[in-house]
């Protein structure tokens, strides 16, 4: 059994805040906040950085949690291998993913997870940024990316596939691009930082520069100009596919796509014990996704 004040200290570095953990685990503020300070004495380090606002973990603390983490799970996993059965997922899990994305493929099917799974306190955080899972206390997030970095265990779960596409009225207006070189004649759409595109073709690689015709940081705001008939974009199958199969954007110059090097991938800290949690996760998502997840099917060849 693990340490009461140790388990406390994962708690308020899981939940961000002596309160959240506070009621989770249904002690006053006063007593986590005295139970936090008695450790850090103990211990002879400080754990944690207090505000008004928020609370983040030291050096140290975050070594201390990385580790009770890590035993935790072996614990779990002992449990396990002594039962000669997999422990029921159950504990708290915090996801990240990527805003339109987890909007329109993660949270329909996310009732499906929870009714298997009734013993995981699930958080998850919806945003665009770059969700650090040290800094944000992340066990697991979504990231449709060509480079994770050597720090992170991923499982690729789909190539993110990208097709050019306008709608039926701005091609109908400005005609339609033919051959790459076209596309210099032609209003281009893209967020901030989405372009050069890098294209793969008949004949290899491609990049397509330009400016966007609107300057905006939202590819939301991207999307919904392409399907008013504003321009010619480069959009992730995932996103446009609804759209495409309605007949409200058309694929032009379809023998090239955005570079396959592009995935959908779930990742967090390597772990030599992940938590069941965790795991049953990724096991979810893999139902959701693999082998071809939703919006490619009947869709595109």
């Amino acid at each position: 059994m693990m340490d009461p004040d140790h388990e406390l200290f994962v708690t308020v570095a899981d939940e961000g805040g002596l309160a959240a953990a506070g009621r989770r685990l249904h002690i006053s503020p006063a007593m986590m906040s005295k139970r936090l300070a008695r450790l850090e004495q103990r211990l002879g380090a400080k754990l944690v950085h207090r505000t008004t606002r928020r609370l983040s973990l030291t050096p140290a603390g975050e070594r201390l949690h990385a580790d009770l983490r890590a035993i935790l799970a072996a614990l779990d996993e002992a449990e396990r291998r002594v039962s000669g059965a997999s422990a029921m997922a159950a504990g708290p899990l915090r996801i990240s993913a990527p805003t339109s994305f987890g909007r329109m493929h993660l949270a329909p099917y996310l009732q499906r997870f929870l009714d298997d799974h009734p013993a995981v306190d699930l958080s998850i955080d919806l945003s665009d940024d770059y969700s650090d899972l040290l800094d944000g206390r992340f066990d697991l997030a979504l990231r449709i990316s060509a480079d994770l970095g050597p720090a992170l265990a991923a499982r690729r779960l789909a190539t993110n596939r990208r097709i050019l596409c306008a709608a039926p009225a701005y091609l109908d207006a400005h005609g339609t691009p033919r051959r790459i070189a076209d596309l210099k004649a032609h209003r281009l759409l893209a967020a901030r930082g989405q372009m050069p595109w890098r294209l793969v073709g008949p004949k290899g690689p491609v990049t397509v520069d330009g400016q966007s015709h609107v300057r905006t940081n939202s590819s939301e705001l991207v999307r919904e100009l392409s399907l008013a008939g504003g321009g010619i974009a480069l959009r992730s199958l995932w996103d446009i596919a609804e759209a495409l199969e309605r007949g409200q954007v058309r694929q032009i110059l379809p023998d090239h796509e955005g570079s396959f090097d592009v995935g959908l991938y779930a990742v967090h800290l390597p772990q030599a014990n992940p938590p069941r949690a965790l795991t049953a996760f990724i096991e979810f998502l893999v139902t959701l996704y693999c082998p071809a997840p939703p919006w490619e099917r009947a869709v595109l060849p």
